[in-house]
C-alpha cells in the first residue's frame, strides 16, 4: 500500500435526468451565475489534496464544452456508460494510468452542487488509516414508512429510524477495490444505487461520516431554488 495515497475525484454525469425533465440535463442548468456542474466541481478543483478529476459524460453531450472546466488541466473527460455504475467504471479505467490501486477515489454526484469545503475536509480526514472507505451521510430524523407496494398507496409498517442514514456523496474508496466491487456487481447482475452498496457486496462496511443536510442533489425543479438558498447562506 502506498505511503501517501493520492485523492482523485470521479463525477458520473452521463445521465439525462429523466425525473427532472426538460431539454437540458439538470447538471447544466444555471445556478447563481454558473451551471450546476461547475458548482459541483469547484470545491474539488480548488482543494489542495485533490490530484485531479475525471468526469464521465454521454458521447452525445453538447453542453460540457461551454463550461468553465472544459479545458481545465485538472479535469479529464471520458465517455460515460448506460448506467451510473458503468460511468464510474469507465472513469476508474481512465485513472489507471495516473493513479495507484491504493489511491482514494471520491465519487460525487454531478448534480450535487452544495458540498462545502468543511464537509470535504471532514471526509478526507476520516480516510486516514481507514481500511474500507467512507461516505458523507446524514442521520434520519423523520419517521419513515414502508409502503405495501411500489405505488405507496398504504403503509405496510414503520421503520425504526435509529439506524437509518441518508447516503450522500462524495463516497470514497480505494481505486482497486471499487473497481473490483463494480465488476463483481456487474458479473452477478446486482443493481446498485451508489458506490457504497457495491463495496457492501464484497462483505465490507464503509464508514458513515456525518455531513451537512444542505448537501442536496438536484432531482426535481424545486431543488434548484433550494440549492440557490443554501449557496446564498
Amino acid at each position: 500500500m502506498t505511503a501517501d495515497p493520492q485523492h482523485w475525484v470521479v463525477l458520473p454525469a452521463a445521465g439525462a435526468g429523466r425525473r427532472f425533465g426538460g431539454p437540458i440535463p439538470k447538471q447544466y442548468l444555471p445556478l447563481r451565475g454558473r451551471r450546476v456542474i461547475e458548482h459541483s466541481l469547484a470545491v474539488f478543483v480548488q482543494h489542495p489534496l485533490i490530484a485531479g478529476c475525471v468526469i464521465a459524460l454521454s458521447p452525445e453531450d453538447e453542453w460540457w464544452q461551454d463550461t468553465a472546466y472544459a479545458d481545465h488541466p485538472a479535469v479529464k473527460r471520458v465517455a460515460g456508460g448506460a448506467e451510473r455504475s458503468d460511468s464510474v467504471a469507465h472513469a476508474l479505467a481512465a485513472l489507471a494510468g495516473n493513479a495507484a490501486d491504493d489511491d482514494w477515489v471520491l465519487v460525487h454526484d454531478a448534480a450535487r452542487p452544495c458540498l462545502t469545503t468543511e464537509d470535504l475536509d471532514r471526509l478526507l480526514a476520516a480516510l486516514v488509516d481507514e481500511p474500507v472507505g467512507a461516505l458523507l451521510a446524514v442521520p434520519m430524523h423523520d419517521t419513515v414508512k414502508a409502503a405495501e407496494d411500489a405505488f405507496g398507496a398504504r403503509v405496510e409498517r414503520t421503520l425504526p429510524r435509529q439506524q437509518l442514514w441518508r447516503a450522500y456523496t462524495p463516497q470514497a474508496f480505494r481505486l482497486g477495490q471499487l473497481r473490483e466491487a463494480l465488476a463483481h456487481c456487474r458479473a452477478q447482475g446486482i443493481a446498485i444505487t451508489d458506490d457504497a452498496s457495491a463495496i457492501e457486496q464484497l462483505g465490507l462496511r464503509p464508514l458513515l461520516v456525518e455531513g451537512r443536510v444542505d448537501n442536496i442533489k438536484i432531482t426535481r425543479p424545486e431543488d434548484l431554488s433550494l440549492a440557490e438558498f443554501f449557496l446564498d447562506h
